[in-house]
């Protein structure tokens, strides 16, 4: 049995390239960039006008003028026009574009406009205000978007701002999730008195949508040939598959034994954790299998723990690790690493985890009341003090 610092070693060590992909714009949100975004012009292009108002010359102001006659009207959208009395001014409106001679606007609520003249009504104004001036945001060529970065709607509105219909972000792999046992039924199907619904496969196809991978589901039932069988064509077809149930020492957990004679070299079987111990890791030549235990709250921690980390080391991004402090003394005896269900509140800057009781690893209700994990590492002690600062894994927002 190894450590949960050797299971994690092991698995970012043994990444995938899941190759990239180019798609519209509009369906890359949530994805991973893989090529810079780079301003193909100015930002904004040109000189733009901030406020509609007028557009004069400052020096006619500095000299003492306030009435300035009216040349024409330079809309938004509208070729750059010119003004050609330098002393007069053209009405502007916001976007469009600064006329040629002028240099400086003025609002219309600090102007009288009386048919064809303007006449400033206040004493001071700078020069050159209400300009948005070209380049001063980004120029042409800068960076905009780095590779890398995972698409929002911020990156949205700049991809369509350069142009961009279409970007290279990271090809998303093929996953299978499979459920395994004779007493699982299906959602919609009623479970007799010795069976319950499966529910493992649902919970980890929402995380992985976090990601947004697509996966698709599958149920074997725990007959050797049968597991082979199905197993056999998802090795060949797939780029990961997940497994809940079907790795510990049960005499219908053969899932361990057909891995083997399908020949996924295991990395590593058993971690010293709770929840989620059984867990087993191994790997083909284009193939990386991820066998979580059964129980939910186990299939849940591992997912989190060991996918999540290894999928995002894989598409060339950092995991982020994030911390929360023990809100109450907590006292865990087994030598093993504990992922503790907690209820988390933000306070000061700081999230501050509070310990939840439950019922084991097969306690799925207390997924729900929960906000996330708390992990208290492997160590001799066996007190974990209140105000001890911890790393937290997250499922909701904070």
């Amino acid at each position: 049995m190894i450590t949960v610092e050797e299971a994690k070693h092991i698995i970012l060590e043994n990444t995938q390239d899941f190759g990239i992909e180019e798609i519209p714009f509009l369906q890359a949100v949530g994805r991973v960039l893989k090529e810079d975004i780079v301003a193909d012009r100015d930002f904004p292009p040109f000189n733009r006008i901030a406020m509609d108002g007028i557009a004069i010359n400052y020096r006619f102001f500095e000299q003492g003028f306030r009435d300035f006659n009216i040349e024409g009207i330079q809309a938004a959208g509208s070729p750059q026009k010119t003004l050609d009395n330098a002393a007069n001014c053209y009405e502007v409106m916001t976007g469009a574009v600064l006329p040629n001679n002028c240099d400086t606007v003025i609002r219309y609520e600090d102007v009288d406009i009386n048919t064809l003249v303007a006449t400033i009504t206040i004493d001071e104004i700078k020069e050159g205000q209400n300009i948005h001036t070209q380049g001063s945001d980004k120029s042409k060529g800068t960076v905009l978007i780095k590779k890398n970065t995972i698409v929002s709607a911020a990156e949205i509105g700049v991809l369509a701002t350069v142009g961009k219909a279409t970007v290279k972000v990271v090809k998303q792999p093929k996953v299978m999730i499979v459920s395994t046992g004779d007493e699982l039924v299906d959602v919609n199907e009623n479970p007799l008195d010795h069976q319950i619904r499966r529910s493992n496969v649902y919970t980890l196809v929402s995380l992985l949508n976090d990601l947004k991978i697509p996966a698709e589901t599958a149920h074997i039932t725990d007959e050797k040939s049968v597991l082979r069988e199905k197993i056999e064509s998802y090795l060949k077809k797939y780029d990961i598959l997940l497994f809940s149930g079907a790795v510990s020492k049960g005499k219908f957990d053969f899932l361990p034994e057909v891995l083997s004679e399908l020949g996924v070299q295991k990395l590593f079987h058993r971690v010293s954790q709770r929840p989620g111990k059984p867990f087993w890791f191994g790997t083909t030549d284009n193939c990386n299998v991820f066998a979580f235990p059964g129980n939910p709250v186990s299939t849940f921690v591992n997912c989190m723990v060991y996918f999540y980390p290894w999928y995002l080391k894989s598409a060339g991004l950092p995991s982020e690790e994030k911390t929360a402090i023990l809100a109450e003394n907590i006292t865990f005896k087994p030598n093993l690493t504990c992922f503790l269900q907690v209820k988390l509140e933000s306070k000061f800057g700081h999230l501050v985890a509070y310990p939840m009781k439950r019922n084991g690893s097969g306690d799925l209700a207390s997924l729900v009341e929960a906000d996330g994990f708390i992990e208290l590492p492997k160590t001799e002690e066996t007190d974990f003090k209140k105000g001890s600062v911890f790393p937290i894994l997250t499922y909701r927002s904070f």
